[in-house]
């Protein structure tokens, strides 16, 4: 298979702030063509996860997102911070905030790109079963977060309306199903 990987010749920050960068580069083609400007936009690392309380219910959130003007269904997650020792730990912080529940078990699930050729950091997936209520929710000053308790088979009907229109969070639950359909099946 040939090289398809472009060389970066310079790099120029446009626009920087706590959670969004935008980063202009030129570029070498592995055909020698240079490619300018060609943008890049900088986000921290972010996990997610498909949580299931101890009786088996999964965990959604109900919250208004202004880019698109909507208020959807979404799985719990966030951003890693620097205090997180792992990505798992980055999403029991996150659980914990935004739901109020803490968890058994973490699987990780893998990871996946919003978009590869604009963004530069990846979604850690995980899934989190033994979900026990012990606090009310802890959220950050921009959030607004109702929290939903659905069966699986209410959340696959909510995939199959287009409810969760998130498409990493989508990603996610594929996988987090997946998993559990693996275990259900003795697999």
């Amino acid at each position: 298979m040939r090289n398809l990987e472009w060389k970066t010749l310079k790099s120029e920050y446009l626009f920087k702030d706590l959670w969004f960068t935008v980063r202009q580069d030129t570029c070498e083609r592995p055909d020698g063509r240079i490619v300018t400007p060609y943008y890049v936009y900088e986000f921290p690392t972010w996990v997610t996860a498909l949580a299931l309380t101890e009786d088996g219910k999964v965990i959604l959130e109900r919250q208004y997102r202004h880019g698109l003007g909507e208020t959807h269904y979404e799985i719990p997650g966030g951003c890693v911070d620097d205090t997180d020792a792992s990505f798992q730990d980055a999403i029991a912080r996150e659980l914990l905030e935004e739901t109020g529940y803490t968890f058994s078990k973490y699987e990780y699930l893998g990871k996946t790109s919003s978009n590869p050729s604009t963004n530069n950091n990846w979604m850690h997936m995980y899934l989190a079963t033994g979900g026990k209520l012990v606090k009310e929710q802890a959220l950050d000053d921009n959030e607004d977060i109702e929290i939903h308790l659905f069966t699986i088979d209410e959340l696959k009907q909510l995939l199959d309306n287009n409810e969760i229109i998130q498409s990493m969070h989508v990603t996610a639950i594929y996988y987090a199903l997946k998993k559990l359909e693996g275990k259900a099946s003795g697999k």
